[in-house]
């Protein structure tokens, strides 16, 4: 599982992609869309930001999987939405948008994750890594 010096050190390599290219590189990761993620942190109150993928788009509705690579523990971004579900999003270098996070569950759960694993099946090896269901987050862009 990867640490939490590794994912801080992956963001921040990513955000300097991003700002050395001046927005044109790092808007792909691992064959998926990137995109960055800001949430409330749910102990401080203070903006949190995350690079994360998204390995199916419905829309304007963005996919993300909280998976961490396996590890046991959710990640930290997922607790501070479900405490805060209202989230602001930059995708594919476009401005930042207000969308609101669901964890889905159920039919509409079962149906994204095959679409998932279908085109990322790396994210069925982080499952069987941990005994935990990996959550499946809808970010639905707030009109």
């Amino acid at each position: 599982m990867p640490s939490d010096l590794a994912l801080k050190t992956m963001n921040r390599v990513h955000r300097v992609v991003l700002t050395l290219s001046f927005g044109k590189l790092g808007w792909r990761a691992g064959g998926m869309p990137a995109l960055e993620l800001t949430t409330v942190g749910r102990r401080s109150g203070e903006p949190r930001a995350s690079m994360l993928t998204s390995p199916v788009q419905e829309g304007d509705a963005l996919v993300i999987v909280a998976s961490r690579g396996g590890d046991a523990a959710h990640p930290a971004w997922y607790l501070n939405l479900q405490a805060h579900p209202e989230v602001t999003v930059r995708y594919g270098g476009g401005r930042a948008r207000a969308m609101r996070a669901r964890t889905v569950e159920g039919a509409e759960r079962d149906r994204l994750w095959k679409a998932i694993v279908s085109s990322q099946p790396r994210y069925a090896g982080y499952q069987s890594k941990t005994e935990r269901v990996i959550p499946v987050v809808v970010l639905d862009p707030i009109a």
